[in-house]
């Protein structure tokens, strides 16, 4: 079950200060002196007792004690505080005021219904709410926090407008009782959750139509209520923050963030209108506007991505160029590579790999899929020059004699431009500028995983294997261990989001072995955990420039093609192709008369 609680490794370190036992980490394992449970092993030299720095879980290796656990079990036995919210929802101590629990549905009073109503609440929600006024004052409103079982839990005191007195104190609780959200027992499904700062707000969701709504009891900088209200809230497939709009900023996301891990959207600034709250929103613009800044709320934006039309243009010619064009392969597969598992591409360096698998990419972009891609091995910008030819085709590229008088191509900047435009919604590709930094959502799996769920990315292209497990967190420093680890992601993730990864490898430089398979270099796993493999290379019987693509697996049909097709290349505009119709096909990414073949004046040359 999922819990506030995530281990930190500094947790481990902090529970053998307060033992008092001294400590050696080695790889990710934390060794202690002695066991903290069974005193043993302060007399011999090996260890028995270590904390793992990765999962925090413990042991001890003597048999007589065998104690096992985690951060959470040696904080209940050994009374290690992990925190104030952590501490309270696995050993809560504090006793909270049982209030009296009302016999019958409070009917609101006349002064809180003129109040709310005054602030665009309808008198329907505040009968729902129950919310009153204080009999010996009646400009201090009595808003009931309900839990989930209609158990009244607290109860918070506002000050309205007509309320003369000189407190300070705008809003207060009753002394004593347990924080949790306000509106928990009016919430009528487990589906979206809508989060407020002020109950006002929380009330305006309500006005407006949403049907779960609830607001924090203390406001964006409190969260007392998540020991209390923390089960409850998981039971939601998604939630949606409707915080203050404070200097550009959304109160409550990025705690929610942190904290929750289903899907949290956000409403929109621009849904705003200019407003603070949900409640101003709805004096000035009405019910509707409220309703639809709660169903327009978006997932907030990816880090470490870009889009592909906004790479600076580096010069194609200075990187090796293939292209791709699988015809025959789509009519083997009944219709094109499976959704749901990786597709490998293995050949020898140097061979065409990346060119097959970039021409994929723009095929299933064509088709309306939306694409992320990962380049190791070229910046974005050579990686991006490279497509653009293969986009434009050999119809939209010119030729020109070079300062060597060998003959080199190039396209119209009028076409770049269009070709820039295409790109746009279609294909993302990982941010290179964020290479190097340690920022745990610079790991490729995470990134990938965000522009699945927020993006709707469905086709990812990894290219290749080793250069992106370097993205991600090293566990040991066994290579295979890494690799067989990274492959299980992907594979996870693939038939998790029914999504098509293609993922390129190496071949073995030396093999003695005529199946693909095992000729790939690294761990078994890889070629394992693929749903199709395709082997793309040289052989003795074509020609030094041509390709013979071969099916080497195929776990979906079974149907595999060891001897393949031969595909040609064509130098001009970077496609593989085995037809004069692969050679020629249109991507559509340019207007009716839009395209341009290169006049003088209009030219990129390399």
């Amino acid at each position: 079950m999922q819990t506030p609680y995530q281990f930190r490794k500094e947790d481990a370190f902090e529970f053998a200060k307060m033992m008092r036992i001294n400590t050696r980490p080695h790889g990710d394992e934390l060794y202690f002196q002695y066991c903290p449970y069974c005193k043993g092993g302060q007399s011999k030299d090996r260890d028995t007792f270590s904390i793992n720095l990765k999962t925090g879980q413990f042991k001890c290796l003597r048999s007589s004690c065998n104690a096992r656990g985690n951060m959470i079990s040696a904080s209940r036995d050994f009374d290690f505080s992990l925190g104030r919210e952590i501490d309270e929802y696995f050993k809560p101590r504090r006793q909270f005021k049982q209030l009296p629990q009302p016999d019958k549905k409070i009917i609101p009073k006349p002064e809180a219904i003129e109040y709310l109503k005054g602030r665009g609440i309808s008198e329907e929600v505040i009968e729902k709410y129950q919310i009153t006024v204080q009999t010996k004052n009646p400009n201090i409103l009595v808003l009931p926090h309900f839990d989930e079982k209609g158990i009244l839990q607290c109860v918070k005191y506002r000050k309205t407008d007509f309320d003369k007195t000189r407190d300070k104190n705008k809003e207060w609780f009753e002394q004593g009782t347990k924080p949790i959200l306000f509106g928990m027992m009016q919430c009528e499904s487990r589906d979206i959750l809508t989060v407020c700062e002020g109950q006002m707000d929380q009330l305006s969701c309500a006005t407006a139509g949403i049907k779960n709504a609830v607001s924090v009891p203390n406001g964006c900088k409190s969260f007392t209520f998540i020991p209390y209200c923390w089960d409850w809230i998981n039971e939601f497939e998604e939630i949606v923050i409707f915080g203050d709009n404070e200097n550009g900023h959304i109160t409550l996301a990025e705690d929610f963030r942190q904290r929750f891990d289903m899907k949290i959207r956000i409403v929109k600034q621009e849904s705003y209108r200019g407003c603070k709250d949900a409640n101003e929103l709805l004096q000035k613009f009405g019910a509707e506007a409220v309703k639809e800044a709660v169903e327009n709320a978006e997932f907030p934006p990816v880090k470490h991505t870009r889009n592909l039309g906004e790479v600076e243009y580096i010069d194609v010619f200075k990187v090796k160029k293939v292209a791709t064009g699988l015809t025959n392969l789509d009519r083997l597969l009944y219709g094109g590579l499976p959704f749901g598992g990786i597709t490998l591409i293995t050949a020898k360096p140097g061979r065409g790999k990346s060119c097959l698998a970039s021409q994929i990419l723009i095929n299933a972009a064509s088709q309306g899929f939306k694409c992320f891609a990962y380049s190791g091995e070229l910046p974005n910008g050579l990686f991006r020059s490279w497509m653009d030819f293969q986009v434009a085709g050999p119809d939209h590229v010119f030729a020109y004699e070079n300062i060597w008088g060998d003959t080199n191509y190039g396209i119209s900047e009028t076409n770049r431009k269009l070709i820039s435009e295409w790109y746009k919604g279609k294909i993302e590709i990982y941010d290179d500028r964020a290479l190097g930094e340690e920022d745990e959502q610079s790991y490729l799996v995470k990134i990938i995983e965000m522009e699945i769920m927020r993006n709707g990315c469905n086709v990812i292209l990894i290219d290749n294997l080793m250069t992106a497990m370097d993205l991600e967190a090293r566990v040991g420093d066994d290579k295979y261990e890494r690799q067989s680890l990274f492959m299980k992601k992907l594979a996870a993730i693939a038939r998790k989001r029914n999504v098509l990864i293609i993922l390129v490898a190496h071949k073995r430089k030396n093999n003695f072995t005529t199946d693909a398979n095992d000729e790939i270099s690294g761990s078994g796993d890889i070629a394992n955990l693929a749903t199709l493999t395709l082997a793309y290379d040289d052989a003795q019987d074509i020609e030094e420039d041509q390709r013979r693509l071969s099916v080497a697996k195929n776990r979906l049909f079974g149907k595999t093609k060891k001897g393949g097709w031969v595909l040609n290349y064509d130098e001009k505009s970077k496609r593989i192709y085995e037809t004069e119709k692969e050679l020629h096909a249109d991507f559509h990414w340019g207007q009716e008369d839009g395209f341009y073949s290169g006049e003088e004046g209009d030219l990129v040359f390399g």
